[in-house]
C-alpha cells in the first residue's frame, strides 16, 4: 500500500509498504477524511519524539471499515467511523488506573504516527475496534467530524485539566485549532470571562464565536501585564496552555490566582526544562497547580463529543479553513500546516476512492 511517511528527522515523503494485518479484536480502515496536525510537524521537523524511519504519518481520520476481526461485535465492513487519535490498550494496568492514554507506557495510547503507522495510508490498523472506534452518525458531516478525533478532544481536555468551573475567569494561551477548542470547552464548562491569547485575525474571530470575551494580542505587550490590567491585578482562576514554549509556563504561573490551576495540552517539541518562577509561585506554597496531559481516547469519548455536535452545542466546522481533495493531496495539506499562512486554522483532505 501507499502512504505518506516520516523518512527521518527533517524528511518526509511517499512510500510503499506492506498492508497491515487484522487481529481478532481489531479493524482495518480506509480513510475518507484526514487532517494533518502540528504534532506531525513537531515529530518530523523537530524530531520531538526521536528518530522514526518510514513511519506513516497522520492521526486524525474519519474512515470506512474494510475488515474486522472475528471477535469484533459492534462494527462491520462498510461502517463509517470516527477514529480517535488516541487508541489505548484498555486492559493495561495504566488504563485500569484511569490513564488509558498512557497504556503500557507514557504516551502509549498515542500509537498512530508515534510508534505505529498512521492514517495517511490507503489502509490503516486500529487496535481493539469495539473500544476505540465510534460510529459516525448519518446526520454528522464527516469533514467536520474529523476535527473531533484530535483537535476537539485535545482542546477540551485543556479545560478539563485546568478544572474549569462555573463562573471561572480563564486565560487560554495559544489559539490555534487546539486552543480554540480550549476556549469552546471552557465556555461549555461554565467559564465567565475567557481571555484568548493570539495574534491572527482568523483565530481571533473564531475564538469570539466559541465564547472568548477578550482576545489578547501578545504582540501588543507582555500577556501577563495585559491579563493583570484586565482583571484589576487579580489574575485569573484557570489557565489553559495550548501553544507557546517551555517559557510559557512562567507566564501562566504569574497570571494565576493562588489556588488556581493550569491545564496544558501543548506538545513541547523542544527545550530542556520548564521554568516555574519562585516568587510568583509563592515560594512553592501558592497552591498553584500544573496539570499536563495527553487527551483521553476511545469510543466513549468520541460518542460524547459527537453528541455535542448533534445537539447544536458545538460546531467543529468553524476550524476548517482549507480543503483539499484526493489522497495525493495529503502532502500539500501537511506542508501547508508546516508553513502556517496567516489565514490557516486547519486543513483537511477529502478522499474519494
Amino acid at each position: 500500500m501507499k502512504g505518506f511517511a516520516m523518512l527521518g528527522i527533517g524528511k518526509a515523503g511517499w512510500i510503499e509498504k506492506e498492508a497491515p494485518q487484522c487481529g481478532p479484536l481489531d479493524a482495518l480502515v480506509r480513510p475518507i477524511v484526514v487532517a494533518p496536525c502540528t504534532s506531525d510537524i513537531h515529530t518530523v521537523w523537530e524530531g520531538a519524539i526521536g528518530e522514526r524511519t518510514e513511519m506513516i504519518l497522520g492521526h486524525e481520520a474519519i474512515g470506512e471499515i474494510m475488515e474486522v476481526g472475528a471477535l469484533v461485535k459492534d462494527f462491520k465492513k462498510g461502517d463509517k467511523v470516527l477514529v480517535p487519535a488516541i487508541t489505548p490498550d484498555w486492559g493495561s494496568i495504566n488504563s485500569q488506573r484511569g490513564f488509558p492514554m498512557h497504556s503500557g507506557e507514557a504516551l502509549g495510547g498515542w500509537k498512530f504516527s508515534n510508534f505505529k503507522d498512521g492514517c495517511f495510508a490507503e489502509l490503516f490498523h486500529v487496535n481493539e475496534a469495539d473500544a476505540n472506534l465510534a460510529h459516525l452518525p448519518e446526520d454528522i458531516d464527516p469533514v467536520a467530524a474529523v476535527m473531533i478525533t484530535d483537535m476537539t478532544t485535545t482542546g477540551f481536555h485543556a479545560a478539563e485539566l485546568a478544572e474549569v468551573e462555573i463562573g471561572d475567569t480563564v486565560c487560554v494561551i495559544g489559539i490555534g485549532p487546539v486552543g480554540l477548542n480550549a476556549v469552546a470547552g471552557a465556555n461549555l464548562m461554565g467559564a465567565s470571562y475567557i481571555y484568548a491569547v493570539g495574534s491572527r485575525p482568523v483565530c481571533a474571530q473564531i475564538a469570539k464565536e466559541y465564547g472568548a470575551t477578550e482576545v489578547i494580542n501578545y504582540k501588543n505587550g507582555d500577556i501577563v501585564e495585559q491579563i493583570l490590567d484586565l482583571t484589576n491585578g487579580a489574575g485569573v482562576d484557570k489557565v489553559c496552555i495550548a501553544g507557546g514554549t517551555v517559557d510559557t509556563f512562567s507566564q501562566a504561573v504569574k497570571m494565576l490566582k493562588p489556588g488556581g490551576c493550569i491545564g496544558s495540552v501543548n506538545y513541547l517539541g523542544s527545550g530542556e526544562f520548564i521554568k516555574v518562577p519562585r516568587v510568583e509561585w509563592a515560594a512553592g506554597m501558592g497552591h498553584k497547580r500544573i496539570n499536563g496531559g495527553l487527551t483521553p481516547g476511545g469510543r466513549n469519548r468520541m460518542e460524547k463529543l459527537v453528541s455535542l455536535v448533534q445537539t447544536g452545542k458545538y460546531d467543529p466546522s468553524k476550524l476548517i479553513t482549507h480543503k483539499f481533495e484526493g489522497f495525493e493531496k495529503i502532502e500539500d495539506a501537511l506542508l501547508l500546516m508546516k508553513d502556517k499562512p496567516v489565514d490557516l486554522v486547519k486543513p483537511v483532505v477529502i478522499i474519494d476512492w
